[in-house]
């Protein structure tokens, strides 16, 4: 059959394109999405972690209306607009110690690029040093500098030169205590310094200060606080990757805050605009300053529909109170997981901080069970709740919902785990 005959005349999505649920969403309100059947389902997914205010919410509907109206795509390197000033003041605001300088672009993955590259440029030094499990993107650089699953490298090796992949502390995979997995972790990024990139040819350290994609790991605060001080022996850099953790997410603005430690750069994504496409990084206007003129741009970046929702955004999370929200409403949400967990063997761990928690999942022997994670998101998803996984074998089921959510909701969707868990066993 040749390509006409193949050929129906109406597009479809690609194949490649894998989706967790059966669900059509035709609207979103607060915490849940609308399927095109009327089914209402609790969202604790939130977009992964961008619908942070809940799915239009007044506010951010009302400036991005009014920004439409007004100026769709003012493009920044050819004009300004005052959506795009003004936010840069405002998240300058919540950049944290001296960081004064912000570069805006679409998705966390350009984000991680842009800060890469101004590494590389500022130190004048090539390699980029990584921990294994950490995600930062799905382009090239951020890909090479991606280990939390195989699949996301597959097919298109090699990668990028210049990433040397350290230790990070997972105490659970390891089997350790957290400061065994430490101590060890911190004792082989010494010995990498000694045997695979010299100080001298090192730019930076590139971490999560809660990794994602791995199954919401905190790298804590000795280890992070250990990375600042070769950083400063070293002349290098500490960058912190915030896409997921940041804006509230883990109980406070920044998750790092928790660890006390001062990055040289901080970038942040998806609950930044609630649902609109913008990403951002910021530096110091010295470390901005090592950078090459004209390194820094593109075509979308800073939308303006995309800026105003990130203001309003922010006055959400102010005048609402969600960063506090998300402390105790994860404080409340781990402690029925916990619960859970003494009943159901089949829940290894409760790992993460705040509404950026996972429960992974294990079978009789203690191994990662992927395929039962997929059986209970399905099983959720029948009674109501969308959930996602994530881990190297999919085994970890996340709960990522909206910093509005309330106790209630939470209280349902352990309800909805808990059955889910039930129906599903062997």
């Amino acid at each position: 059959m040749n390509s006409a005959q193949r050929s129906t005349g109406q597009g479809q999505l690609s194949p490649l394109l894998k989706t967790s649920s059966g669900v059509v969403a035709e609207r979103g309100e607060g915490a849940y999405l609308i399927g095109s059947d009327g089914t209402r389902y609790l969202d604790m997914t939130s977009g992964i972690g961008v619908t942070a205010t809940g799915h239009c919410h007044p506010k951010v509907v009302e400036a991005a209306q009014r920004q439409v109206a007004s100026l769709i795509h003012g493009q920044y390197a050819i004009v300004r607009h005052p959506g795009l000033l003004k936010l840069a003041e405002r998240l300058g605001e919540r950049m944290p110690g001296p960081i004064d300088r912000l570069f805006f672009s679409n998705a966390g993955t350009e984000a991680c690029e842009a800060a890469l590259r101004l590494a590389r440029q500022a130190t004048g030094r090539p390699n980029m040093i990584v921990f294994q499990g950490g995600f930062h993107g799905r382009t090239m650089g951020s890909l090479s500098m991606t280990t939390s699953s195989v699949g996301l490298r597959a097919g298109v090796q090699p990668m990028m030169g210049g990433v040397v992949v350290a230790p990070f502390p997972n105490a659970v995979r390891y089997g350790w205590s957290e400061e065994a997995a430490v101590d060890f972790c911190l004792r082989e990024l010494d010995h990498i310094l000694a045997t695979q990139s010299l100080p001298a040819e090192s730019a930076a350290f590139f971490v999560e200060p809660v990794q994602g994609e791995s199954g919401y790991i905190p790298a804590g605060r000795r280890f992070l606080q250990g990375l600042r001080e070769r950083a400063d022996r070293h002349g290098m850099l500490l960058i912190a990757d915030e896409v997921q953790s940041g804006y509230g997410r883990t109980g406070t603005f920044w998750a790092h805050a928790q660890d006390e430690v001062q990055p040289d750069i901080v970038i942040t994504a998806k609950g930044l605009a609630s649902g609109f496409p913008l990403s951002a990084f910021g530096a110091t206007e010295e470390l901005m300053s090592r950078g090459w003129p004209g390194s820094q741009g593109g075509t979308y970046g800073g939308n303006a529909v995309a800026c105003a929702a990130a203001l309003a955004t922010l006055e959400v999370i102010d005048e609402e109170n969600l960063v506090e929200n998300a402390r105790v409403q994860g404080a409340h949400l781990r402690t029925q997981l916990e619960a859970l967990q003494q009943e159901e063997p089949a829940i290894h761990s409760v790992q993460g901080r705040g509404l950026m928690l996972g429960t992974e999942l294990v079978d009789a022997a203690g191994a990662p069970d992927g395929e039962r994670a997929a059986r209970v998101l399905r099983a959720m998803e029948e009674r109501g709740v969308i959930m996602i996984r994530c881990g190297p074998q999919g085994q970890i089921v996340r709960w990522l919902p909206p910093l509005i959510i309330q106790r209630e909701e939470l209280d349902r969707a352990v309800e909805a785990f808990a059955e889910a868990l039930r129906a599903t066993a062997q």
